[in-house]
């Protein structure tokens, strides 16, 4: 930054960017964590033909809140799907609002650089969709960075040194599982599973147990409050209220956490076994360093009930919980614009 932009209290425009299939993140040097917002946004059905022909109604959270009660006219879109772009124009507009939004109230030199995250197995049409749509959205320049190495460096983890650390990063699109030395991902799997994985899952379930419909925000209540990775004498109840299949009107159910962990049991061995995968694939001497120090597990989907104690006894291995799973992609974005080499950055 130049002389004169410190002398006017100006700030350096770098952001980091985590848009995610649930949330969008946004991190700015010498702020930290400054918007996390819902990736969602409803727009005009004239405007989804032709974009930019009328406003955005809503985005965020707000528009996540109008999920299933909206007028015909308008479209919610959640234009990010297994955390990357489906839809390219809803993106570049949600994206665009959302930068706005994080330079409300601050002195910022120029239009931002932007650090935004992808999956590892992100292909280079995917990545170069993330690279235009935050060109779109107002970046002077955009860099990408891979989640597994953010996530890593989010949740305290050391990724420069030979010794090997090992990240398992769960958010409602994807699921990065990576050993990482040296700065780099030595082994390593990207999924399209998630948290949204385990909504759909419950969905299913109530809908071909009990007959009734239930939407995603009803699936995503019940996986918070009632959701377990691991089968607990301990069993809890909550109510649930849908459409019956049967009779076409209004029902209500009630549903046991016995029920949810049964639900979720097909997820959660998908989820075992990638993270099997990549231990069986691990070099001997960076096996010999997870032995030691375990893994640790992050992401939005990390604070599912007894998940941690499911993937401990299923490997044998000591199991972390970092501290704010769901932020420590943006975050550790955050930490590598202001302390990483730019050699890290594609």
């Amino acid at each position: 930054m130049s002389l004169v932009g410190r002398l006017l209290g100006l700030s350096s425009s770098k952001f980091a960017l985590d848009a995610g299939t649930a949330n969008t993140r946004i991190h700015i040097c010498g702020a930290g964590v400054v918007l996390n917002q819902a990736s969602v946004l409803c727009i005009h059905q004239h405007d989804a033909r032709n974009t930019g022909a009328r406003p955005t109604q809503l985005v965020g959270d707000e528009a996540r809140k109008m999920l299933g009660r909206l007028p015909q006219h308008i479209e919610a879109i959640k234009p990010i799907k297994g955390g990357v772009i489906s839809n390219f124009a809803a993106s570049e507009q949600m994206i665009r609002q959302f930068v706005h939004l994080a330079r409300e109230g601050r002195r910022l030199i120029g239009a931002p650089r932007i650090t935004v995250t992808v999956p590892r197995g992100a292909n280079q049409v995917e990545r170069r969709a993330f690279k235009e749509a935050v060109h779109g959205a107002g970046a002077s320049h955009v860099a990408l960075f891979e989640r597994p190495l953010a996530a890593a460096l989010g949740a305290g983890l050391v990724i420069s040194e030979a010794r090997g650390c090992m990240i398992v990063e769960i958010g409602a699109g994807t699921a990065e599982i990576a050993v990482i030395a040296l700065g780099n991902v030595v082994r390593g799997v990207s999924a399209r599973m998630g948290g949204d994985t385990f909504d759909q899952a419950i969905l299913n379930y109530v809908r071909r147990t009990h007959g009734l419909l239930i939407g995603e925000y009803t699936a995503q209540k019940v996986k918070l409050e009632i959701g377990c990775a691991i089968a607990h004498t301990d069993e809890r109840f909550t109510e649930i209220t849908g459409r019956s299949l049967s009779e076409g009107i209004p029902r209500s159910r009630i549903l046991s956490s016995l029920e949810v962990y049964g639900a979720l049991s097909e997820p959660l061995d998908h989820l075992v076994t990638l993270v099997r995968r990549v231990l069986e694939s691990t070099p001997p001497e960076l096996a010999a360093d997870i032995a030691d120090r375990g893994f640790v597990l992050t992401g939005g989907t990390a604070l599912l009930h007894g998940l941690d104690q499911r993937l401990r006894e299923e490997t044998g291995l000591p199991v972390v919980v970092a501290d704010q799973p769901a932020t420590s992609v943006v975050r550790g974005t955050g930490i590598a614009i202001e302390t990483m080499d730019s050699h890290f950055f594609a």
